[in-house]
């Protein structure tokens, strides 16, 4: 049971990560790309793909735990976004679509989460606080780096976003599905083409070797802040597992539909 349960993890993080081969046509199989999903790939043991997935399972387990992440998670793109904008970086300024934006998503789920007042109540943990300030130091030293905060947040948002945000929704039963207007991305109808053409702006900027090779290393980092915003979750990831798959059987039976029927 638990080797099924590993692989089972593996699989969700492939899934969300888009770990597979690409064509040799793609804009993936070249340049910059291919640095950092290569990178990025081979940088990352089993055990903290496991560890990211299964944080992940952490967030879903309860209706608190998962506004801590999405608390943690606006913290993270006001600093990111907020650098998008003051910085004079040619190539973050190629890379930065407005589709891609999640500030307005994530202020309709704080909302929804902390009431109206929340900018007055919610202040960022610990984990969030050193990943934001990673992203405001670069931003003031080093702009090129925040196309490695673009390429990991944003592309494994839009990557995951589907399927993460509708886990979300089953395993803590949200009202009318709200509380996961980050994971929809309204302006993008297909991701896998829109990310190629952002594939195709990022092997188009003029970096050097050395650049390059820091962006990826960049990006790694990025990878471990996320693993600890993880980490901080007060959720349960078995919790989450049981819902999951107690969901899946209602639904199955047919159990679910039967329930809203009576009710309605």
């Amino acid at each position: 049971m638990q080797s099924i349960g590993k692989k089972e993890q593996q699989s969700r993080v492939s899934q969300a990560m888009e770990i597979k081969p690409v064509a040799e046509t793609s804009a993936r199989a070249a340049g910059l790309a291919l640095a950092l999903d290569d990178g990025t790939r081979k940088s990352h043991s089993v055990a903290e793909n496991t560890a990211f997935v299964t944080g992940f399972f952490r967030g879903i387990a309860t209706k608190t735990a998962f506004s801590q992440l999405v608390c943690s998670l606006y913290f993270v793109y006001e600093a990111m976004e907020k650098s998008f904008d003051e910085t004079e970086d040619a190539g973050v300024k190629a890379l930065d679509y407005n589709s891609l934006r999640r500030m307005p998503a994530l202020e309709e789920d704080m909302a929804y989460y902390f009431g109206t007042e929340w900018r007055s109540t919610v202040r960022p943990s610990p984990a969030t606080q050193e990943y934001a300030s990673r992203v405001r130091k670069i931003a003031g030293t080093q702009p090129h780096l925040l196309i490695a905060h673009m390429y990991t947040r944003y592309l494994g948002d839009l990557f995951g976003g589907q399927m993460m945000g509708g886990m979300a929704r089953r395993s803590l039963s949200l009202d009318d599905g709200r509380g996961t207007a980050f994971y929809q991305f309204d302006e993008i109808p297909a991701a896998k083409p829109f990310i190629e053409e952002w594939y195709t702006q990022l092997n188009a900027l003029e970096l050097s070797d050395k650049q390059k090779q820091e962006i990826v290393d960049e990006a790694n980092l990025v990878f471990a802040l996320n693993i600890k915003l993880f980490d901080e979750l007060d959720g349960n990831p078995a919790k989450a597992l049981w819902a999951l798959a107690s969901d899946a059987l209602k639904r199955a039976l047919g159990i679910g539909s039967r329930s809203r029927a009576a009710t309605a």
